[in-house]
C-alpha cells in the first residue's frame, strides 16, 4: 500500500509539473479576447463568445479590423497609446461598442503582447463608469502604512494586508500565503467570516500550486476567477494563423484556471477567487488569496489597486525582513573576518576556528562542527563520534560533488545519520579538497506541522478507458503531522558564510603549502650542511681535542715536580674543558642523526628498549638507588635503538634532578583511539609549569652545570626522537613535586593486525640494595 501510495504521488507531481496550462486555448466567459497584427490591427484570432457580445458572426469577425468593432475615432487613440513601450500608460482604458443596433456596452480594455510578440487586446465588461478617487485610495494607503510603523512582527503585518484588502475587496475570506523552500507553502495571516472554517497556520502541499501555476503567478502578479463555475470559451482559430503555434496566455488576465484547480475551488466551496501575487528578490515569495462564497466580480482598476496596496504593505514586510537579514549578515561577516585572523595568526590554521571566540559554530549558528583534514577531525560543540564522521565523510566524496551542501535531513538522504540524530540532524558541508572537509551540525527538532487535509493523498487518480485522472481531494479538515528527523533549516546567509569561509580556508591552505615547500627545500639544504657539520664534528674537531687533552695531562706527567697547586688545577681545567667539549660534541652528533638515518619503522617490544636503556643506566640507578616500576608494555611500530635512547635520556634525567629522597620512577602506558600514550613519572625536584616548553629548546638549561652536569641536550634529542614518530612530547609538574613526561606513538597498520593477548612487564630494579 505504502509503495502504491508513493507511485500516486510521483505521478501526481509529475502530472501537474508537465501541464502547460498556459497553452489551453480557453478563457473565462466574463470577458473577450483578440489576438492582433500590428499595425493595422489586423484580427488573427478571438474568443468565440465575441459573436454573442458583439452580434457578429465569426466569419465575419475573423481577418477583420479592430476598427470594425470598435469606432476608428476610439482605435486611433488606442494606436497612439500602443505607440508607447511601456503598455501600462494606457490600461485600462475605457472603450465602448455598439450591440444589437443602438445599444453600447462599455469595457475596460487591456493590452499585453504575448511571448511570441503578438498584441492581445482583452475586453471586461465595466460594472462602475467612474473611476476609484485617487484621494480616497491614498488615504487608505496611507492609514495602512501608519498601523505598519506601529507594528514589530511579520504575522502583525500579515494581518494588516488582508484586513485592509478584504475592506477594499469585500472577499467573504482573505488569506497570505508564505511559500517554504521546498514549494509547500502555509497560510499565516487570515481575515475572514466569522462563519467559516479557519486556515491560519495550515501548511498546504505543493502539489496544491504546482510549479507551473507558480510560474505563471510570478509573470501575472493579478489573478481574478469570478465564477469557479462558469463554463470556458476557445480561442479561434486554435492555432495563430500566421505563427501556426497554439496561443500562449502567460499574461492573459481572462485565462482559464485549470479544471484540476477549478475541482480544488470547488471541493473548497468557493464561487470566486482573487490571487495577487508577492515577489521578493524576483522570486514568489508568497500569494494573497481571496476567496468568496459565490460568483463575485471585481474590476481592473479595483484589482490594481488591491495589487498596488499589497505591494507597499508587503515592500515593509520585505524591508523589516531585509533589516534583520542585513543586521545577522554584518554579524557574520563579522565574525568570517575575524575567523579570517586568527587563521593567519595560528601556526595551524585548525586552531584558529575552534579555539577563540568567536568560533566556527557562530558563523552558522549550528551546535556542532568538525573540520576534518587527512584522517583527522578536529571538532567543537555536539557531533558524531569519529567513526561515524569517518564513514559520513566517505559518503559526502561518492554522493557530494558542490561547493557547498545543505540539508535539514540529513538522514534521509543517508539513512545511516539516524543513529546520531539527536546531533547531526542537519549538516552544512564544504569540501577543501577531495579529503578535506568542513562541517557544521544542528540536532533533530521535533515538530508538528498542521495541513490543510492529508498531505500525502493531495490527489485521487480515476481510471478511464486507460487513462489516468487526477483528481484534488476533497476534503481540507486539519490533520497533524509530526516530522522527524530533520533539524532548524540552514538559512541562505549562513550557506553564504560558509562559502565564502571556504575561499578563505583554501588561499590560506595554497600559501601554507607555498611556504612549506620553501620550507622543505631550506630544511633539506639545512639537513645536507648539518650533516657536513656532524662529518666534520666527528673528525676533524676531535682530533685537535684529543691532542690538546694529551699534550696538556703530558705536561703535568713531565713536569709534575715544578708545577705549584694553582698551576695543577689549571691543567685540570683545561682537561675538564675538553671532556666537556667532546661531551657536547657528541650529543649535537646525537641530535642531528635522529632524522639523518634511514629509519624504517618496525615492530617493537617496548619492554626490550626499555632494559638496553636500564643496562646503559645501571651503574647511575645503583648508585642513587632509584626504584625503577612500569606499567605491561606494549609492542608499536618504531626505531628500537632511538626508542631505546629516548627512555635513557627521559630516565637519565629523572636520577639527575632527583630530590633527598631516593629516585623512584614508574613507566606508564595506556591504549588511545589511534596512539599509545607512554608516561615517566618521576618524584625528583619538579619544574616550574612556565619552563614545560623551554626545557625542550637546544641548549637550554635551568640550572648551572656546577649544580647539574649536562650540555642541555637531552630533552631536545628526545623531543626530536618523538616527533620523528610522528608523535609528542610534554611535561607536567610542580616545583618540588615530581615531574611526569609523557609522550605519545601513533598506532600502526601491522600493529592493529597484532593478535590482542599481549607480554606483561612489571620489573623492580632495585640496585645497590
Amino acid at each position: 500500500m505504502a509503495g502504491t501510495n508513493l507511485r500516486l504521488q510521483d505521478l501526481n507531481l509529475t502530472s501537474l509539473e508537465q501541464e502547460k496550462i498556459h497553452f489551453h486555448g480557453q478563457i473565462q466567459p466574463h470577458g473577450v479576447l483578440f489576438v492582433l497584427e500590428e499595425p493595422e490591427l489586423k484580427i488573427l484570432q478571438f474568443s468565440n463568445n465575441c459573436s454573442t457580445v458583439f452580434g457578429i458572426s465569426p466569419e465575419d469577425i475573423l481577418n477583420s479590423k479592430l476598427e470594425d468593432i470598435l469606432d476608428s475615432y476610439q482605435v486611433e487613440r488606442l494606436k497612439a497609446g500602443l505607440s508607447e513601450e511601456n503598455l501600462d500608460f494606457i490600461n485600462p482604458a475605457k472603450v465602448w461598442a455598439r450591440k444589437n443596433g443602438d445599444d453600447y456596452v462599455v469595457f475596460d480594455s487591456v493590452f499585453h503582447r504575448s511571448p511570441d510578440g503578438f498584441l492581445i487586446l482583452e475586453l471586461e465588461p465595466t460594472i462602475s463608469q467612474e473611476n476609484i478617487p485617487f484621494l480616497s485610495f491614498y488615504h487608505l494607503a496611507r492609514a495602512s502604512i501608519n498601523q505598519l510603523q506601529e507594528t514589530a512582527n511579520l504575522r502583525d503585518f500579515g494581518q494588516i494586508i488582508v484586513e485592509e484588502v478584504r475592506k477594499v475587496t469585500g472577499f467573504d475570506r482573505v488569506m497570505l500565503y508564505k511559500f517554504d523552500e521546498d514549494g509547500h507553502g502555509a497560510v499565516i495571516a487570515e481575515e475572514k467570516l466569522e462563519s467559516m472554517e479557519p486556515y491560519l497556520g495550515l501548511h498546504y502541499p505543493e502539489s496544491d500550486i504546482p510549479k507551473p501555476a507558480r510560474k505563471l503567478f510570478s509573470s501575472n502578479w493579478i489573478r481574478l476567477i469570478p465564477d469557479a463555475n462558469a463554463q470556458p470559451v476557445e480561442v479561434l482559430p486554435v492555432h495563430n494563423p500566421i505563427s501556426q503555434r497554439p496561443l500562449d496566455l502567460t499574461h492573459s488576465i481572462l485565462r482559464s484556471a485549470s479544471p484540476c484547480h477549478l475541482e480544488y475551488l470547488h471541493n473548497m466551496g468557493v464561487g470566486a477567487s482573487l490571487t495577487i501575487s508577492l515577489i521578493k528578490d524576483q522570486k514568489l515569495w508568497g500569494l494573497i488569496a481571496c476567496h468568496h462564497l459565490s460568483p463575485k466580480y471585481v474590476s481592473y482598476e479595483l484589482r490594481k489597486a488591491c495589487e498596488f496596496l499589497g505591494r507597499v504593505i508587503f515592500s515593509e514586510i520585505s524591508a523589516r525582513e531585509e533589516t534583520e537579514d542585513y543586521d545577522y549578515r554584518m554579524k557574520l561577516t563579522y565574525i568570517q573576518s575575524a575567523l579570517i585572523d586568527y587563521m593567519s595568526q595560528e601556526e595551524n590554521f585548525i586552531d584558529g576556528l575552534v579555539k577563540r571566540e568567536p568560533n566556527l559554530l557562530d558563523l552558522t549558528s549550528a551546535q556542532g562542527a568538525a573540520v576534518c583534514f587527512g584522517s583527522n577531525c578536529t571538532v567543537i560543540g555536539e557531533t558524531p563520534n569519529q567513526e561515524d564522521l569517518n564513514f559520513l565523510l566517505q559518503w559526502l566524496k561518492s554522493n557530494v560533488n558542490e561547493e557547498v551542501f545543505a540539508t535539514d535531513s540529513l538522514p534521509r538522504i543517508y539513512p545511516d545519520a539516524e543513529r546520531f540524530k539527536d546531533v547531526a540532524s542537519g549538516l552544512l558541508a564544504i569540501p577543501i579538497s577531495k579529503r578535506n572537509y568542513v562541517l557544521w551540525f544542528r540536532p533533530e527538532v521535533i515538530q508538528t506541522v498542521n495541513w490543510g487535509g492529508d498531505p500525502s493523498k493531495a490527489f485521487e487518480a480515476t481510471h478511464s478507458e486507460g487513462s489516468v485522472k487526477l483528481s484534488p481531494r476533497k476534503s481540507f479538515e486539519l490533520w497533524k503531522q509530526t516530522v522527524q528527523l530533520q533539524s532548524l533549516p540552514w538559512k541562505q546567509v549562513e550557506i553564504k558564510a560558509a562559502l565564502e569561509l571556504r575561499k578563505a580556508i583554501v588561499n590560506i591552505v595554497l600559501r601554507q603549502a607555498d611556504e612549506l615547500a620553501q620550507l622543505a627545500q631550506d630544511l633539506e639544504r639545512s639537513n645536507a650542511e648539518l650533516k657536513k657539520f656532524a662529518y666534520v664534528a666527528s673528525h676533524d674537531l676531535q682530533e685537535p681535542l684529543n691532542q690538546v687533552a694529551n699534550y696538556v695531562q703530558l705536561l703535568e706527567m713531565r713536569y709534575e715536580q715544578e708545577l705549584d697547586e694553582d698551576a695543577k688545577d689549571f691543567i685540570g681545567f683545561a682537561v675538564e674543558g675538553v671532556s666537556l667539549m667532546q661531551t657536547l660534541i657528541d650529543d649535537v652528533l646525537a641530535y642531528s642523526r635522529v632524522d639523518l638515518k634511514g629509519i624504517e619503522f618496525e615492530l617493537t617490544e617496548v619492554e626490550t628498549a626499555l632494559e638496553r636503556a636500564l643496562a646503559n643506566l645501571g651503574r647511575r640507578i645503583s648508585e642513587s638507588g632509584a626504584v625503577i616500576t612500569s606499567d605491561p608494555l606494549p609492542t608499536v611500530m618504531a626505531d628500537s635503538t632511538q626508542l631505546m635512547q629516548l627512555f635513557q635520556n627521559l630516565i637519565g634525567n629523572a636520577i639527575k634532578f632527583r630530590s633527598q629522597q631516593p629516585p623512584e620512577i614508574h613507566l606508564g602506558a595506556q591504549r588511545l583511539e589511534d596512539a599509545w600514550l607512554f608516561s615517566v613519572r618521576d618524584n625528583g625536584i619538579g619544574i616550574e609549569p612556565q619552563f614545560s616548553d623551554r626545557i625542550f629548546v637546544i641548549f637550554q638549561r635551568l640550572h648551572t652545570r656546577d649544580e647539574y652536569p649536562g650540555t642541555g641536550m637531552g630533552l631536545a634529542i628526545c623531543k626530536k626522537i618523538v616527533e620523528c614518530h610522528r608523535g609528542r612530547i610534554w611535561v607536567e609538574s610542580e616545583l618540588g613535586e615530581g615531574a611526569t613526561f609523557y609522550f605519545t606513538i601513533p598506532v600502526g597498520r601491522r600493529e592493529r593486525e597484532l593478535r590482542n593477548g599481549r607480554k606483561t612487564h612489571n620489573n623492580l630494579f632495585s640496585r645497590g640494595q
